[in-house]
């Protein structure tokens, strides 16, 4: 597929050129309705038993904010670790309160 405007080759997915900045394909139709873009669904935090260690609680929160279980396992032992010790009491109330997968 090539650009309109400039003429750089563009690759069969692309959406706007690289070169020039304009949306690749033909120009969208005023009296044809608008491309509606599917919002994805909210994110959930939730306990993920599947994956758990003690409660899920560690799984949960790494889905949650998409980040690797191990790291989320080494902030959560550092928050209990370190004073005031507050990581402790936050994992309970996390287990508490969590609804399960």
């Amino acid at each position: 597929m090539f650009c309109t405007q400039c003429g750089a080759q563009l690759n069969d997915t692309a959406r706007f050129c690289t070169t020039c900045g304009k949306p690749a394909g033909a120009a969208p139709n005023p009296g044809a309705a608008q491309d509606t873009y599917a919002a994805p669904a909210p994110r959930r935090l939730r306990r993920i038993e599947s994956e758990k260690k003690i409660a899920g609680v560690c799984a949960g929160f790494a889905e949650y904010f998409d980040t690797d279980l191990t790291l989320m396992r080494v902030i959560w032992v550092a928050l209990a670790i370190l004073p005031p010790n507050i990581g402790v009491i936050a994992y309970i109330v996390a287990w508490a309160v969590m609804p399960k997968a």
